[in-house]
């Protein structure tokens, strides 16, 4: 179970982001309409629209009743409508957000497991021939940006052998259902996932391993060895598990940046995520939308961050009697 402070300090983060959402489009200079729907749209209004979202956000009253009336606006799902896209903000980024929890969630989990299991095998052979592989190959992909290794995968596999889709996340017209659109679906993250999990595998792999060297000299290894067990039992079970908790804290501080490494990947493989779509908003000026997405994202990452705190006592119950 989480501490009072931290559910205190979660829910300060939580009303920050509310406040930051609802003051940056009025901290602009000029009408706050033309800052959160830009000056082409306002121009296009009708005075009757124009009345209509004044008294909708209540620009007419006070900051506090006007936070109010965002917050209220907020928990029933109206983002504010864009006109880009002509429909609700909401409808808008629900349509997108699925398809970027499947790339980063997959990524996510597959670069962090690869990373756990190669920093642990790594850190065990410390200083042979299997571990300064490792190292050199890992550090050499770590120098290169998401987006490169995505161009370069495109290139590779979409452009000269062909054996993988250039862009979407489906085949346009297939008409495929059940095993055939999974395996679409599947085929189409291929890229887009393998550029993800080598731009971010490094941070899991170099933490793992520099925890593991300094568990290796833990005097309950000593015991483990005394005790006769086999050398995958004290790797994994001694060793690997204890040296997962600060993996699992930089995991959930990283999401922020593979969300942020899965637009640049998501422009590249012209994925109809939510990367795309923020690309899109700020292409035609939707701020609604644009607006939408940072408060998305923003909260995804405070909810990733809380369940990493839930899980901390489920993998080292040493947590729940720390003060």
């Amino acid at each position: 179970m989480l501490s009072k402070t931290s559910l205190v300090a979660y829910v300060i983060a939580f009303l920050l982001i509310l406040l930051l959402t609802f003051l940056l489009p009025r901290l602009m200079p000029g009408d706050p309409l033309m800052a959160i729907y830009g000056d082409e749209a306002l121009v296009q209004m009708s005075p009757q629209l124009k009345a209509e979202l004044v008294e909708r956000f209540s620009l007419d009253q006070s900051l506090l009743n006007q936070f109010g009336a965002f917050v209220s606006e907020l928990f029933q799902g109206h983002l504010g409508y864009s006109y880009y896209f002509n429909e609700p903000v909401f409808d808008v980024i629900m349509g997108r957000l699925p398809w970027t929890l499947l790339l980063v969630g997959l990524s996510l989990i597959l670069s962090t497991l690869l990373g756990i299991v190669l920093g642990i095998e790594s850190g065990w052979r410390r200083g042979r021939r299997p571990d300064r592989t490792l190292l050199a190959g890992i550090m050499s992909l770590n120098g290169f940006p998401d987006f490169f290794i995505g161009l370069l995968l495109l290139v590779i596999f979409g452009v000269t052998l062909g054996v993988l889709p250039l862009a979407g996340a489906l085949t346009p017209y297939s008409g495929y259902t059940g095993v055939a659109l999974f395996l679409d679906v599947l085929k189409h993250l291929v890229l887009p996932v393998t550029a993800l999990i080598l731009a971010h595998l490094a941070g899991t792999y170099l933490l793992t391993r520099n925890t593991m060297i300094t568990v290796l000299r833990a005097p309950y290894m000593l015991t483990a060895r005394a005790k006769g067990l086999s050398q995958a039992s004290q790797r994994y079970q001694h060793a690997g598990r204890n040296s997962m908790l600060p993996v699992l804290t930089q995991t959930g501080l990283w999401l922020g940046r593979v969300v942020t490494g899965a637009l640049f990947v998501e422009i590249v493989f012209s994925y109809p995520g939510l990367g795309y779509l923020t690309y899109e908003a700020i292409l035609y000026r939707d701020y609604p939308v644009l607006q939408g997405v940072l408060l998305i994202v923003a909260l995804c990452v405070l909810a990733a961050n809380f369940l990493v705190d839930l899980l901390y006592p489920k993998l080292d119950p040493r947590v729940r009697y720390a003060h």
